[in-house]
């Protein structure tokens, strides 16, 4: 197989990359330089985002399949799509599960309605219209039988640039007393980077095409297992005191941001993010590895790093100030019990 990866240097593209040559696959990455091309793959340099930025795409190759996971302006993902129709034979656009109106209900399908107001040749707006405008722009190029929409969930694993992983195992390699967002029985999903990876390509093979709810079943993790496996792979010095939801947002704690995975049960919040339908992925293919597996391999990874996640520009630094951590530990948290 021949393929494209627009980006390719980071994270999920990074990981699709590697992935893909580690099938043997022939492997192509256009991206602006900022960081090295993965070892194997051929290397094309251009800013999307620059006029003539594409001209190192333009008449130098053929693929099967063309891979973008571009969260900027709807537009270019158009610039690119339009340009590689003729000489790619899918067009595979890793989406997000934003893209469905809000509150998507818990449950949610691929069916579920799109937010409105999304454009192909929009400039950038918000998440949620930018990643529909490009579903819109990549299906508008390649028709809808050569356009897969890869919508994932939360997305953690080595190589994560966001943070919300990487602030966890930090947080608790210090050790102490820990705030833990309870119930430490509630539902998570995210998909590791190298299962959404190689879900892809295996999509690719298949030549599967439309809209895919990605990321791992309900049910798979929980943030008491998550958080256990990121204690066990750091040394278990720290002291997880699992605090009940009300105490924590009136302490005015912003869900997400501030204790990053987390949003507390029943709420709009976990619907959409931790209550997708991922039967369709399934029945195609995706299998998700254990978290404590995913945990320790980001950890090993970190520590490979000094401990310092990479951190997008593009979006904000996420955890909880150790002082107010500590005020809330002090005045109430810890109520819904320990760990052992």
């Amino acid at each position: 197989m021949r393929l494209l990866m627009l980006g390719g240097t980071e994270f999920a593209g990074r990981a699709v990359v590697e992935a893909a040559l580690g099938r043997g696959w022939d492997v192509t990455v256009f991206h602006r330089g900022r960081h090295p091309a993965p070892p194997g793959a051929r290397s094309l340099q251009g800013d999307r985002t620059a006029p003539g930025g594409l001209t190192a795409l333009a008449g130098c190759g053929e693929w099967d399949a063309v891979v973008d996971t571009w969260s900027g302006a709807p537009r270019a993902v158009q610039d690119a799509a339009r340009l590689l129709r003729g000489r790619a034979g899918r067009h595979v656009y890793v989406s997000s599960c934003s893209v469905y109106a809000w509150p998507p209900p818990a449950g949610y399908t691929e069916d579920a309605p799109p937010v409105e107001g999304a454009e192909a040749g929009a400039e950038q707006t918000d998440y949620a219209r930018d990643k529909r405008g490009a579903e819109l722009a990549a299906a508008e190029a390649f028709g809808a039988d050569r356009t897969l929409l890869v919508r994932a969930g939360l997305i953690i694993g080595p190589y994560e640039n966001i943070g919300r992983l990487p602030w966890w195992l930090n947080r608790i390699a210090r050790g102490g007393p820990v705030l833990a967002p309870g119930p430490r029985d509630l539902p998570i999903q995210y998909v590791d980077v190298r299962d959404l990876a190689e879900w892809i390509l295996g999509a690719v093979e298949q030549g599967l095409s439309g809209p895919y709810n990605l990321v791992g079943p309900r049910g798979h993790a929980t943030m008491g297992t998550l958080l256990d496996a990121c204690a066990d792979v750091t040394g278990g010095s720290a002291e997880l005191r699992w605090t009940d939801p009300g105490v924590i947002l009136g302490a005015g704690i912003e869900p997400w941001a501030q204790l990053p995975v987390w949003v507390p049960p029943g709420s709009e919040e976990h619907a959409a993010l931790h209550g997708a339908d991922v039967s369709r992925a399934v029945a195609a293919g995706l299998r998700c590895r254990p978290v404590t597996e995913t945990v320790a391999d980001t950890w090993n990874w970190l520590q490979g790093i000094g401990n310092v996640a990479p951190q997008r520009p593009d979006r904000p630094a996420v955890g909880l100030d150790p002082e107010l951590e500590a005020k809330v530990l002090a005045t109430g948290g810890g109520v819904s019990g320990t760990t052992p």
